[in-house]
């Protein structure tokens, strides 16, 4: 088994959220994927809320390359790109 991992900023064996607060680029991917999680959830109700969801994946693939995970940025690129799709139809429906 390897040695335990110490934070850089407490030197302590288990980092926890007290010594290690969220950093920018964090709090950055919770909103997104929080915003994504909202407006998935309200695409029922108007067309808009599916733009929006595309938007809100661009965002979460942004933090995913910023945060060096580029598999996710990827996969939230392509999820943009077929809710922009889905809301172009659901457009043209009108």
């Amino acid at each position: 088994m390897g040695a335990a991992r110490t934070c850089s900023r407490c030197n302590l064996a288990c980092c926890s959220i007290r010594c290690c607060p969220m950093d920018g680029l964090t709090l950055f991917g919770l909103l997104s994927v929080t915003a994504m999680m909202v407006c998935y959830a309200l695409e029922s109700r108007s067309h808009w809320f599916v733009l929006a969801f595309s938007g809100t994946c661009v965002l979460a693939s942004t933090y995913g390359f910023l945060q060096g995970a580029w598999p996710f940025g990827i996969v939230e690129g392509v999820w943009s790109l077929v809710a922009l799709r889905r809301w172009w139809r659901r457009l043209q429906k009108l």
